[in-house]
């Protein structure tokens, strides 16, 4: 059926549809009065035209506002005014007729396609359905679409099933909090969205399905990130029965790798990529999510400090991190680095000294490192006259993270990151237990996963010294990806669930199905999930999650534009059984 708005797109027009008659639709970029004669530049998702207006239709634009919506008719001329920084910048439409579709308050909250504009977020996000008309996040929006159909694509060729699981499921203990659905029918009951669909992806399996997938949405109320949108995000969510941590890694190696080369021009890792154990990526570069285009890395020097009477060293895990070429850095760039450090990453202080031409430490703590220590020193960090060295000591945890921070920060100053480059590792052998704040015992990472060893190291061995098959897949510093071998087994899921002090009866109670279905002839099975937004992010080269989310919410995890979390009618509590109690 014919478009009754317009016969073409205003970007698609050139020089060949000289002569054609045209309709075209779309929104008011700019308006110029010449006296004589006015232009338009109207604007849709194809691109912008020139529109000339002559007198006869002048009466019609005095209520054209930038934004309005319109429909112009008229015939494609060549310009004697050639632009040609925009496609159509060889020809214009002389318009014969102008209709106003949707009229524009004259006063806009903020410019339309004006870079460089300083506009609180909070305002772009109360007027997103404005901000999305602007050319870069509109185009972010739809390159998603085409990422997720890249995915999509890889993911069929690959002969994986799309299954859509429940948006209404349980509440179950899987790291973070639940979002609660009330019950009507079922009073003082509750829903709970689903934090993934981990449960149900390994039921699949279960059922007989051997490669599942879906682009699955997921709740967790956690606190906002410029990384994590708050409330809900978006995983490739896939799950294989009969499978490995190998087949995961195989397949994830080949998806991502795929669709990264449609959607960027920067270099990336292709698959194997590298494999870092946890224990290793904490020691070297004190997270695990390093960024593998930073060249520096931590080094341990808690040896060669033992018996030190410096204070600040004196019984503790010291970490170092050695730059190079640092003959120029003024102090006040290592104060700048040391108030980071106290302010930024709660560090008790950061000690440094410098190496000059003769091979003399100076500055910072340089007194209090003697001739034999500096020799080790030397030794061990193969240290170069104009090094710096970045001392951190501290508990052995608080060290390797403050260190962490200290080494991304030191990349970024010093400017040593790899240019226009992804660079992938996964991160393996994570510790299937951690001691909670509490001093308890409590899952690590994912509380379904199978622990290397199985009942044996369940039996045997101090839970904190037991990992799992579990393993992270890491970009430029990102999480992009997580996944595990899953437990399959009745009797192990129960011994594990115990160790972090859950009795069977509490199994069976938060992990009911699971519980029942693996007294089923459960094949063994693994899965993995890579972070949908995430990736986006990263292959638009944003540093905010939330420029490559349509509607997403602000930093205090609000919806400004539909005023979300709201308050309610009491009569809808009641509906579901509801009584507030603020006080």
């Amino acid at each position: 059926m014919a478009n009754e708005y317009r016969t073409h797109n205003c970007g698609e027009l050139r020089i060949s549809n000289i002569g054609n008659e045209v309709k075209l639709a779309g929104f008011v970029q700019k308006i110029r009065n010449l006296g004589k004669m006015q232009f338009i530049d109207l604007r849709d998702e194809n691109g912008i035209t020139q529109i000339v207006i002559n007198e006869e239709l002048f009466d019609v634009c005095q209520n054209i506002n930038n934004e309005c919506t319109l429909t112009v008719t008229g015939e494609v001329v060549e310009r004697s005014s050639k632009n040609d920084k925009i496609p159509t910048g060889e020809i214009e439409v002389l318009a014969k007729s102008i209709t106003i579709l949707g009229k524009c308050r004259n006063v806009l909250p903020f410019e339309i396609n004006v870079p460089d504009q300083n506009v609180r977020e909070d305002l772009r996000l109360e007027y997103r359905f404005l901000d999305l008309r602007n050319e870069k996040i509109h185009n972010n929006i739809k390159k998603r679409s085409k990422i997720l159909k890249d995915f999509r694509t890889e993911m069929d060729a690959l002969d994986f099933t799309e299954i859509q699981t429940p948006i209404l499921a349980n509440s179950s203990p899987e790291g973070a909090r639940d979002f609660l659905v009330p019950s009507r029918l079922h009073p003082g009951e509750f829903y709970a969205l689903p934090q993934a669909p981990q449960q149900f992806k390994q039921l699949l399996m279960v059922s007989g399905f051997e490669k599942y997938y879906q682009i699955a949405p997921c709740f967790r109320d956690e606190d906002p990130r410029a990384d994590r949108s708050p409330g809900e995000f978006y995983q490739l969510d896939m799950e294989m029965a009969f499978s490995t941590q190998e087949d995961i890694f195989k397949v994830v190696e080949q998806v991502v790798p795929n669709v990264f080369s449609k959607n960027t021009d920067w270099n990336f890792d292709k698959g194997p990529f590298i494999r870092i154990p946890y224990k290793e990526a904490m020691e070297k570069y004190g997270t695990d999510k390093p960024d593998l285009r930073n060249p520096l890395v931590i080094q341990d020097v808690t040896d060669i400090f033992e018996g030190t009477e410096f204070n600040s060293f004196k019984g503790k895990t010291v970490k170092v991190i050695v730059t190079s070429n640092m003959e120029e850095k003024p102090r006040k760039f290592f104060d700048t680095m040391s108030n980071y450090a106290v302010e930024e990453l709660e560090a008790k202080g950061l000690a440094w000294v410098k190496v000059d031409e003769q091979m003399n430490l100076t500055g910072g703590i340089s007194k209090f490192i003697d001739e034999d220590r500096k020799n080790k020193l030397y030794e061990k960090l193969e240290i170069k006259a104009n090094d710096a060295m970045f001392f951190v000591a501290d508990e052995l945890e608080k060290a390797q993270k403050i260190a962490g921070g200290v080494r991304n920060k030191l990349g970024q100053e010093l400017d040593l990151l790899e240019k226009d480059i992804y660079r992938f590792c996964w991160i393996v052998d994570f510790p299937m237990y951690e001691l909670s704040d509490e001093g308890t015992i409590d899952f690590n990472h994912n509380p379904f996963s199978m622990p290397q060893g199985g009942m044996d190291a369940l039996m045997n061995k101090n839970p904190l010294d037991i990992y799992a098959y579990q393993f992270d897949l890491v970009c430029n510093g990102y999480e992009v990806a997580s996944g595990a071998v899953r437990n399959h087994d009745q009797e192990i899921m129960i011994k594990a669930f115990e160790i972090a002090g859950y009795n069977e009866d509490d199994v069976k109670a938060k992990f009911g199905a699971l519980y029942k279905a693996f007294s089923y002839g459960t094949p063994p099975h693994s899965g993995c999930a890579p972070g949908i937004d995430r990736l986006v992010m990263l292959l638009e080269q944003e540093d905010n999650i939330r420029e490559v989310i349509a509607f997403p919410k602000n930093k205090k995890a609000r919806d400004v534009m539909m005023n979300a979390p709201s308050k309610v009618f009491d009569k809808q509590l009641e509906e579901v059984h509801i009584k507030l109690d603020l006080e």
